[in-house]
């Protein structure tokens, strides 16, 4: 299937530029009516076959889901007071270390679901982690104390989640819905956690001693 989409998106923008020179053609050989809508017509199936592919790049950057899976694993060191080393290892091979400030930690991520014509394409749910942060228990901490966060999604020309965020209310038999999730929990020294997905969200469990008596104290 990705073969033949990726062939369908090379003929459109092949047809985009022959229509396009064709109508520049024409515009140089004193047809300006054919030829301006010759090269607008042109023109829109470029930036068809250009939106596209930014689409699908940005797609290709998100993760698939079809099952409640371990997604991520977590774990903390202390630094200091409300001070963290954390260690976020997701993605298969991708690791990422960063100093959180807080009591707590919190891992967000954004999620696309598909139906009916999108589902027959064979797109299944895809998620992206968006960022890790630490957050205070303290109200009162979390409004003057510092903030620490790491961005987990790369940059891409093109922010589809927005993009299917927005058109959902129009598209309801493409999308069937795009959310963020979140989970927190108390940083510890030690403390590992795993990370799960399902089509309803994240949820984290402890996975050592150190986290569980973590969530015994919180």
């Amino acid at each position: 299937m990705l073969y033949i989409g990726c062939a369908v998106l090379v003929l459109v923008a092949i047809t985009g530029m022959v229509v396009l020179f064709d109508g520049l053609a024409r515009l140089v050989r004193g047809h300006p009516l054919k030829g301006m809508s010759r090269a607008l017509g042109g023109l829109v199936l470029l930036f068809v076959a250009a939106f596209i592919t930014l689409l699908a790049l940005d797609l290709r950057t998100y993760f698939e889901l079809t099952y409640e899976q371990p997604v991520a694993t977590v774990r903390f060191s202390a630094l200091g007071p409300q001070y963290f080393r954390a260690r976020l290892s997701y993605g298969g091979n991708r690791v990422i270390e960063t100093d959180l400030h807080g009591d707590e930690w919190e891992l967000d991520a954004r999620i696309i679901k598909w139906r009916g014509f999108a589902n027959i394409l064979g797109l299944k749910t895809l998620y992206r982690f968006d960022r890790l942060s630490g957050r205070y228990r303290s109200v009162r901490q979390e409004r003057t104390a510092i903030h620490s966060a790491v961005s987990l999604g790369p940059a891409t020309w093109l922010d589809s989640w927005s993009l299917v965020h927005r058109c959902q209310r129009w598209l309801p038999w493409l999308l069937d819905a795009s959310y963020g999730s979140g989970t927190y929990l108390p940083m510890a020294n030690g403390a590992e956690y795993r990370v799960t997905l399902s089509t309803t969200g994240l949820l984290a469990r402890p996975e050592n001693a150190a986290a569980r008596q973590a969530l015994e104290n919180w």
